[in-house]
C-alpha cells in the first residue's frame, strides 16, 4: 500500500512557503505601521505610557516613548517593501521580546496599565482591569510571525528578491 499524502504536503511547501511569506511580511508590517502611527501624533502620551512600566527614569522613559513610535514606523515600512527583511525581523522580535518582558513584570508587580502598544496607554481609571494575557498573547503571536521572517526572510514582491535578482525564491534554502 502507497500512501502519498505527506509526500504531496512536503512537496507543495516549497511553493506555498514564499507566499505565506509575503503575507507574514505584510501583516507584521500592518501591525508597526498601525502601533506607530497610532502613537506618532502624540509623542509625551507615549512616553508617559512607557514610564507607566515603572522600569526606567521619567526622563528615559520619555526618550524612549517619543522614540519607539519612530522605530516602529521604520520598521513597519522596511517590512512593506521588503528591505533588509531579515534585520527588521530580528529588531522587531527583539523589541517584542522587551514588550512581552515588559507587560509581565508589569502584571506581576500588580501595576494597573495598559500596554500602550496601539495608542497612548498609561495608567488605568481607578476600577479598570487591565487584560495582560491577551496583550501577551497576541504579542506571542507577532513574535511567531518575526521568527518566520527571521528563519525565511525573502519573499516574493520585494525589494529583498528583487535586488538578489530573484525571480523567484522557490529554491531558497536560508
Amino acid at each position: 500500500m502507497i500512501v502519498t499524502a505527506p509526500h504531496t504536503r512536503v512537496a507543495r511547501w516549497p511553493a506555498v512557503r514564499p507566499w505565506l511569506g509575503v503575507a507574514v511580511r505584510l501583516g507584521l508590517a500592518a501591525v508597526w505601521l498601525v502601533a506607530g502611527g497610532s502613537k506618532v501624533g502624540d509623542l509625551a502620551a507615549s512616553g508617559r505610557a512607557v514610564n507607566a512600566y515603572q522600569v526606567m527614569p521619567y526622563d528615559l522613559a520619555t526618550v524612549i516613548g517619543a522614540a519607539l513610535p519612530f522605530v516602529e514606523l521604520a520598521l513597519g515600512l522596511l517590512l512593506l517593501v521588503g528591505l533588509a527583511t531579515r534585520l527588521s525581523a530580528g529588531i522587531s522580535a527583539a523589541l517584542l521580546v522587551v514588550f512581552i518582558v515588559g507587560i509581565v513584570s508589569a502584571w506581576s508587580r500588580g501595576l494597573a496599565i495598559d500596554c500602550g502598544c496601539f495608542g497612548t496607554g498609561g495608567e488605568l481609571a481607578e476600577g479598570q482591569t487591565p487584560s495582560y494575557l491577551p496583550e501577551i498573547l497576541r504579542d506571542l503571536g507577532f513574535l511567531a510571525l518575526a521568527g518566520f521572517l527571521l528563519i525565511w526572510p525573502r519573499t516574493p514582491v520585494s525589494v529583498d528578491g528583487w535586488l538578489a535578482g530573484d525571480a523567484s525564491v522557490e529554491d531558497e534554502d536560508e
